[in-house]
C-alpha cells in the first residue's frame, strides 16, 4: 500500500445524502465545506464522486459547476449508505505485474455495528474494482482505512483500541490481524498505539491522532491541558512514539501538533484534529476549528510538505459528523 504523499491517479469521495444518518438537520449547513473540499481536490487531481441516484448526481453537478473544474470530477453510480469513504471505500495496493494496482475489499460493519443499514457501504470496493477491471482481494476480516497509517516502504500505524476490538474481529487474535495486514498491504512492520481521542465513535482512528509525512517522520496529536480527558492517552501514545524504530532500525521522528479547542455540540465532545487531514498532490486539506491552534498546525504542515498548499478549511459543521476530510477521502495511486 502507497504512503498517501505519492502520486495519485484521483481521489475518491462518497457523497453524503440529505437524509443520511451522518449529518442530523445539518446537511445543509455542511454542504459549503463539502463543496470546498471538493473543489480543492478537483484542482489537484481527478475527483471521482460516489452518487447514488440521478437526482444526487444533478444536485452535486450543480452545487460544483460554477466552482471546480468539472472536466476533473468524475462521477459514479456506487450508492452508499453514509459518506466516510476511508472506510467504506477501496484500498488500493500497487504490485509489480499488470495491471499495476489493484484493490482490497475489505469487510465492513460500520465500526462495530454502530450505525446500521451499511450495507451498500460494504460492497463500495467490488464494484469499483468491477468497473475499472481491477484485479479484487477479499482478505475476509474486518478494516477500516482510517484505522491504518502506512508510510509506503514497508511499516504501517495502527491503534489497539480499534483494531483489537471486539467488535469488529472477535475469532482473530492480534497475531492473526498482523499477518492479516502483513499479507494483503505488503507491510512488513506494524506500530501500535493505545487509545484513540474522545468522542470518536470508530473506537480510536489512527488518523485523527498520528500520521506519516515521511518514511520515517510522524505528526502526533498532543494535548498540554492535563484536566482534558485527551491529555493522558495522547501522552502514552507520544511515549511509545519515542521509543520506536522503523524495520531497518532507523528512529521514528516524531513531530507535536497541538489539538484544537474543545468542541461539544448537544452534549456530545466532538472528535476534532488537525490530524485527520488529508495529502493530495498539490495541496493539502486541513481540518481548521477557528482556534489559535489552526495556525501552528499550518505552519508545521507547511514545513512537512513544502510542495504543496496548505488549505485550511473550516469544519466546525462537518465535525459534528464525527469525520473531516481524511475520513471523507481514499486515494487511488498513479
Amino acid at each position: 500500500m502507497p504512503a498517501e504523499w505519492e502520486k495519485h491517479e484521483a481521489t475518491w469521495i462518497s457523497w453524503p445524502h440529505a437524509d443520511g444518518q451522518s449529518f442530523p438537520e445539518s446537511y445543509d449547513l455542511v454542504v459549503p465545506t463539502l463543496v470546498k473540499m471538493a473543489v480543492a481536490l478537483a484542482e489537484s487531481e481527478i475527483l471521482r464522486i460516489n452518487i447514488s441516484n440521478p437526482d444526487q448526481e444533478k444536485e452535486v453537478r450543480s452545487l460544483l459547476a460554477s466552482k471546480a473544474p468539472m472536466e476533473r470530477i468524475e462521477f459514479h453510480a456506487n450508492p452508499t449508505n453514509e459518506p466516510w469513504c476511508r472506510d467504506h471505500g477501496p484500498i488500493f495496493v500497487k504490485r509489480d505485474q499488470s495491471p499495476t494496482i489493484a484493490i482490497n475489499d475489505f469487510g465492513y460493519n460500520a465500526w462495530g455495528g454502530k450505525y446500521p443499514p451499511y450495507d451498500a457501504d460494504d460492497v463500495v470496493p467490488t464494484r469499483i474494482a468491477q468497473y475499472f477491471g481491477l484485479p479484487l482481494f477479499h482478505p475476509g476480516f474486518i478494516l477500516e482505512g482510517g484505522s491504518i497509517d502506512p508510510n509506503g516502504n514497508g511499516t504501517l500505524l495502527t491503534t489497539e483500541s480499534c483494531l483489537l476490538n471486539p467488535n469488529r474481529n472477535p475469532s482473530l487474535s492480534k497475531e492473526q490481524i498482523e499477518q492479516g495486514l502483513r499479507d494483503y498491504l505488503g507491510v512488513e512492520q506494524i506500530l501500535w498505539l493505545g487509545d484513540g481521542i474522545e468522542g470518536d465513535d470508530t473506537d480510536g482512528h489512527v488518523d485523527d491522532i498520528t500520521r506519516f509525512v515521511s518514511r520515517d517522520t510522524v505528526v502526533t496529536v498532543v494535548e498540554p491541558n492535563q484536566a482534558d480527558p485527551n491529555h493522558l492517552p495522547l501522552k502514552e501514545n507520544l511515549e511509545r512514539l519515542h521509543g520506536m524504530k522503523l524495520h531497518d532500525g532507523t528512529p521514528l521522528k516524531v513531530i507535536e501538533m497541538p489539538m484544537p479547542p474543545r468542541i461539544d455540540r448537544e452534549g456530545i465532545r466532538l472528535p476534532a484534529s488537525h490530524a485527520n487531514f488529508y495529502i493530495a498532490n498539490e495541496s493539502v486539506l486541513m481540518p481548521a476549528f477557528g482556534g489559535a491552534s489552526d495556525v501552528e498546525a499550518v505552519e508545521i504542515l507547511a514545513e512537512l510538505f513544502p510542495t504543496r498548499m496548505i488549505r485550511p478549511i473550516d469544519c466546525r459543521e462537518l465535525i459534528w459528523g464525527l469525520g473531516a476530510f481524511h475520513c471523507l477521502t481514499q486515494q487511488q495511486p498513479a
